[in-house]
């Protein structure tokens, strides 16, 4: 059975609560009712309640940019899975590159978060990927080794299925570089192969892989076509309207393709 592709926008910290739920009405009208794909929206945190309210009766959904894997208590500045859940976001993103370089996420801590949020009925989208120095010295395969070993340890079968990857060669993020797309295709087989290991070949099967390296209109279907790539992080583009509509399009000929 193919894996249902996922085009999800991680606005990061851009957008006002009322410049939101501008952005949001000008995509839900052009795909919010598409069942082909899925698609995800991760507003910041002070927006998720005002977006959410007007992905109601959408088929888009709502995700948050990070989580605590504490579930509650004295941790000032941090958001639990249950106050996410109280506000219907249904995915979360884990161990972006700009969490781990700028905050200090380890491995360890994507691992945590991603059991904390599976326990809480959140998809986690776990963020891997190598930084330039890492790729030319040929680390590429063991750095993400790494994270995928550690950020995926101890997760139950039962729960595996809600896991989403996300593959975000750092050095292409923001930047306006981009892997090729057989490059991309060749670290998100590698990193299925690595699922294969952990959880065995049918889980890895299923298991969506997202390509977040500066994914655009011009180069999504290239980068779509590939085996591999189920979808996309997306950045730059899910902050433009027309850009991001035009991303979920690729998404729908590609998904119809495979």
């Amino acid at each position: 059975m193919p894996r249902t592709l996922l085009i999800a926008g991680n606005w990061k910290m851009n957008k006002t609560a009322t410049e939101a739920v501008e952005l949001i009405k000008a995509i839900v009208p052009a795909i919010g009712k598409q069942t082909d794909i899925n698609v995800v929206v991760a507003p910041p945190f002070t927006a998720l309640q005002s977006v959410g309210e007007n992905l109601v009766n959408s088929t888009v959904n709502l995700g948050a940019q990070n989580v605590s894997e504490k579930p509650h208590g004295a941790y000032t500045g941090e958001v639990s899975t249950a106050m996410l859940r109280d506000l219907h976001v249904t995915h979360v993103i884990i161990g972006h590159s700009e969490r781990r370089s700028y905050y200090g996420e380890t491995d360890a801590i994507v691992n945590k978060k991603t059991l904390a949020a599976l326990e809480n009925t959140l998809k986690p989208i776990v963020c891997v990927g190598e930084t330039l120095a890492e790729r030319e010295s040929a680390k590429t395969f063991e750095v993400i080794g790494q994270q995928i070993t550690v950020g995926l340890a101890n997760i139950p079968a039962n729960q595996f299925a809600n896991v989403i990857v996300a593959y975000e060669p750092v050095w292409a993020i923001g930047t306006g570089k981009t892997a090729t797309p057989a490059m991309a295709q060749e670290v998100h087989a590698f990193i299925r192969a690595q699922l294969a290991k952990l959880q065995g070949e049918a889980a890895a099967q299923k298991t969506r892989i997202l390509y977040g390296g500066s994914m655009k209109p011009d180069n999504a279907d290239a980068l779509l076509a590939e085996a591999d790539i189920d979808g996309g992080l997306i950045g730059g583009a899910a902050l433009v309207a027309k850009d991001f509509i035009a991303l979920v399009e690729s998404g729908k000929k590609a998904s119809a393709r495979k």
